[in-house]
């Protein structure tokens, strides 16, 4: 794998981040967020630019669709793209209807954008199956949060129901679900310390910017540390179409960097991150969306490296 953009690859993220310029942003993500709203717009906006299909293309694949995702989380995006990008054209050969959002049938409990969701993939781990459910409006009622994200409760019958994707279909879910959270968190990390960076550079103590004391450096420079290793880990796993170890991998170390960037992006900006009035929360609330969505890194790690008992 090339540490350097292809031609290609760069014309697509010079193409999504132009479309992102015009239709996401901190600004836009809480104007929706007041109303616990899906931005249908981006939506379209992506699917008829045709970044949805960039993973099935004939010269580009998750890999590409990775980068994409992560611009969008970046960016602040309010739509399920990863779920229709990564994970749905992954598990499916046929295209299935969105938005998408995913959930399983064992934890419960809100999922993300399931009140605008088309389709629900299920990861029923019991059975050892992943299911397609058809969504219909009112279907999931929605879930009031402070995450960032619109947030939908499917009813247990729901759960039940769909048509089985196939055998080993729950394992493949539940590998490029994975990997959909890490690039996800990789964008949003990099979108808090952004944030940020930004207000250091700003803010003055003791005559200085903060941002220009060396103590403050070395943590920043830790989380910059943290999310560029996270990005090449999942690129990596990507680039090799998700195996099972290298997701689980990246996974366990992306989210466990989540916790970390949460905490010192909050600890340097202050109590001002957490108000309305700074764009910080937008982002670092969805990381602990993120950290709790899915689960079982480090469990799914040390199976893939030396079994299960």
């Amino acid at each position: 794998m090339d540490f350097d953009y292809s031609v290609d690859q760069a014309a697509i993220l010079a193409a999504v981040e132009s479309l992102l310029e015009r239709h996401a942003g901190p600004a836009r993500a809480i104007a929706l967020g007041e109303r616990d709203a899906y931005d249908s717009e981006l939506d379209t906006a992506l699917q008829d630019a045709g970044f949805t299909e960039v993973a099935r293309g004939e010269d580009t694949g998750p890999l590409e669709a990775a980068l994409i995702v992560e611009a969008v989380a970046r960016a602040g995006g309010v739509c399920a793209f990863a779920a229709s990008a990564l994970v749905a054209s992954a598990v499916s050969e046929s295209p299935i209807e969105g938005p998408v959002a995913l959930a399983a049938s064992d934890t419960g409990g809100p999922v993300r954008y399931a009140t605008s969701a088309r389709s629900l993939l299920v990861l029923d781990r019991p059975a050892g199956e992943a299911r397609l459910v058809p969504l219909e409006p009112g279907d999931c009622p929605p879930v009031r949060s402070s995450f960032g994200y619109p947030m939908g409760r499917p009813s247990p019958e729901i759960l039940a129901r769909g048509e089985s994707l196939g055998p080993g279909s729950a394992e493949r879910l539940e590998r490029w679900w994975r990997l959909a959270v890490a690039v996800e968190a990789v964008g949003t990390m990099a979108a808090c310390l952004d944030i940020t960076v930004a207000y250091l550079s700003q803010r003055r103590q003791f005559g200085r910017t903060i941002g220009s004391f060396q103590a403050v450096q070395h943590r920043l420079a830790d989380c910059a540390i943290q999310i560029e290793a996270s990005r090449w880990l999942v690129r990596e796993a990507a680039f090799q179409a998700a195996p099972q170890e290298a997701t689980a991998t990246a996974a366990a170390y992306a989210l466990a960097a989540a916790a970390d960037v949460f905490s010192e992006t909050h600890q340097l900006s202050g109590a001002i991150g957490f108000t309305r009035e700074h764009d910080l929360h937008v982002f670092s609330m969805r990381l602990q969306a993120l950290r709790l969505e899915l689960g079982g890194h480090r469990r799914a790690l040390a199976a893939a490296r030396w079994g299960t008992a």
